[in-house]
């Protein structure tokens, strides 16, 4: 009895270890002066998963390290930047991908985040990628509508 609950416990953690998400890459939109930009830059800073933000002004990119083994929510991401009194005008994550198998209109969880693959069906994901979220709130409307499924 005793390997099997090892066993049962090592494919647990081996599954939990598929992907991990590592940073992103987030543009704001409706931002006009530099004080708009702070306000994004410090709801970013007190969401709980991320470790940094660095921020680049001009093109109101912020880039977001993203702290180990910590759940990430992109739902989060987008409540601190509304709050701020903004919203997010594109969303690219970046992660460490161990294996991780895409079928046809099957979903695939990695760590918290349920995601639908977009023209990925029979791949497999190994190493660094950088994924772009195409869901309206991640999105302006033209480029939601523009990348529609």
């Amino acid at each position: 009895m005793k390997n099997r609950f090892i066993l049962v416990l090592v494919s647990w953690f081996v599954g939990k270890a598929n992907a991990q998400f590592t940073k992103a890459s987030l543009e704001a939109s409706g931002l006009t002066c530099s004080m708009c930009t702070k306000a994004v830059q410090k709801a970013l800073e007190g969401v709980p998963f991320i470790q940094e933000v660095k921020v680049d002004i001009k093109t109101q990119q912020y880039e977001l390290a993203f702290k180990k083994n910590v759940p990430i929510s992109f739902d989060d991401i987008e409540k601190a930047v509304e709050d701020a009194g903004y919203s997010i005008a594109s969303l690219k994550v970046t992660g460490n991908f161990d294996n991780v198998k895409l079928q046809k209109d099957a979903a695939v969880k990695i760590g918290e985040q349920t995601l639908q693959f977009v023209s990925a069906d029979n791949q497999i994901l190994n190493g660094e990628r950088v994924l772009t979220l195409v869901d309206k709130n991640f999105l302006t409307p033209k480029g939601f509508k523009k990348n529609r499924l």
